[in-house]
């Protein structure tokens, strides 16, 4: 099993709902815990050598304090489409350190333009945007984890 097709079968566990999923060949075997289960946890287990990832911790949004602008951009926030995350990982601005961001507030993006990169298990998958449209809002820090389809950008699509 590649690495894309583990990730596939951790979001459709996910999205099942179920608290347990195992899974077993001769090759390895894999456990699969949700929330419901009491804890996130996903092991991998390759014969005769035992290997446990933890799960990637959950990015809590800050709160902000309510004041008349957020307000007013709350309620704007509906005309937007938003660019959700994929996968669970770490979110990253550029495609390295040294190189510069792929999207800033303003820029222009259409379906095919890569917004970020999202890393998961030692790979890097670029997030293309999907929508065509201006950057309105960047709603993730650089370096951050996030969550299986956690908002990234919102996008004016006008």
């Amino acid at each position: 099993m590649d690495s894309k097709e583990l990730l596939n079968l951790i979001r459709f566990v996910a999205k099942a709902g179920v608290s347990e999923v195992k899974y077993k060949t001769k090759d390895f075997e894999i456990n699969i815990k949700t929330p419901l289960a009491g804890s996130e946890a996903v092991s991998y287990v390759p014969q005769p050598v035992a290997y446990q990832a933890p799960a990637a911790p959950v990015a809590a949004p800050a709160a902000a304090p309510a004041t008349e602008t957020n307000a007013e951009s709350t309620s704007d926030d509906s005309k937007y489409i938003t660019i959700k995350s994929p996968m669970i990982g770490t979110f990253y601005r550029k495609p390295s350190p040294d190189k510069d961001v792929f999207v800033n507030v303003g820029s222009e993006v259409k379906n095919d333009t890569v917004v970020c990169v999202i890393e998961a298990m030692k790979l890097f998958n670029q997030i293309e945007a999907e929508v065509s449209g201006k950057i309105v809002k960047i709603l993730v820090d650089d370096a951050s984890p996030v969550e299986y389809d956690q908002p990234l950008f919102l996008v004016d699509p006008s």
